[in-house]
């Protein structure tokens, strides 16, 4: 594997898991563009069969995408969504996806991890479906958690990076619409971030800085998240963009009620039955009256089952083998 760093401080190589771990230097430090050069002679001089370039929102991807096609390398992309707190960014994303075209157009395959961006970048790139392949992420929530019944409390997740385009600050803008119709209900905000604090002087002006609570959960301890999630009464994900929504898919794993954003991923597990969808996520009342209402009638659901990290891995073998045999 090889990645970045912008510390300067880890070792450039070790060994992890029985994997190889390469890492070249990247700049700037406290930004999140990143521009690494020295992964230019790593990938041309490697004796790769197949470069995965992740993402494409960084200076790194163009790079790693020119070595390889300079070095005849095959290779393929997965783009990995495109949400950012900044809205700078976010608007900059389709001239960026304009500047990478002829890079992306020569990879061997184009991976979605969820079926809207095959049409979304099929359009935007002016690309054949033909040429893109849909891995979804897989995922590791135990499913022996019980959720808890209906009516057994008003307790509303959001889950999430504290990021603004994650959207928490539009539940906390809808609690007080809530609590008139659900005197009892409280808010957990699962996640960590730069906009805590934002989030946290929006409860207080609003009044309800007694009801919300953030706290998250450690990544690792799957067990811990699905048994806090499992107690919430509906899961709200009201992000501006979601890929592969993964704490909603989760959420769905243990048949919990879900309100969603209707928008990116988050209106396909709408369009599945899965979410009730929310038109307006900035209009705080409609989001409360959608909340409301799963509070009031949770749809009964089965709990979906997720592909596994497993599945995603094989899925993924697979494509490099057809890869490999192509070029060879």
């Amino acid at each position: 594997m090889l990645t970045t760093d912008r510390s300067g401080s880890l070792p450039s190589s070790e060994l992890r898991d029985g994997v190889t771990i390469r890492r070249v230097r990247a700049r700037p430090r406290h930004a999140d563009w990143l521009f690494a050069p020295g992964l230019v002679p790593v990938v041309r001089r490697g004796p790769w069969d197949v470069v995965h370039v992740q993402s494409y929102h960084t200076l790194v991807a163009p790079l790693a995408m020119a070595a390889s096609h300079a070095a005849s390398i095959p290779y393929v992309v997965t783009f990995h969504g495109g949400g950012h707190s900044s809205r700078l960014r976010t608007r900059m994303r389709r001239a960026q996806l304009a500047a990478l075209r002829p890079l992306l157009a020569r990879a061997e395959k184009l991976v979605a991890v969820a079926s809207f961006e095959i049409d979304l970048y099929g359009r935007r790139l002016r690309l054949p479906r033909e040429r893109f392949v849909l891995i979804p992420n897989g995922a590791d929530l135990p499913s022996a958690v019980q959720p808890a019944p209906p009516g057994a409390g008003d307790l509303i997740a959001s889950v999430g990076r504290l990021e603004r385009y994650k959207g928490h600050q539009h539940v906390i803008a809808a609690l007080p619409h809530i609590l008139r119709l659900r005197p009892q209900a409280r808010l957990w905000i699962a996640g960590t971030g730069p906009y805590q604090d934002e989030l946290v002087a929006l409860a207080r002006r609003l009044g309800v800085e007694n009801r919300v609570e953030i706290r998250a959960i450690a990544a690792h301890d799957r067990a811990a998240m699905a048994e806090e999630l499992s107690r919430a009464a509906v899961v709200v994900l009201v992000s501006e963009f979601e890929t592969n929504p993964l704490a909603a898919l989760e959420a769905a794993a243990l048949g919990l009620p879900l309100v969603v954003a209707d928008n990116s991923g988050l209106h396909e597990l709408a369009e599945r039955g899965l979410a009730r969808p929310v038109l307006d996520i900035d209009d705080p009342a409609e989001l409360a009256r959608a909340v409301v209402d799963e509070l009031e009638h949770p749809r009964a659901q089965l709990p979906l089952e997720l592909p596994t990290w497993d599945d995603c891995a094989s899925k993924l073998a697979d494509l490099y083998a057809h890869v490999t045999r192509r070029s060879g």
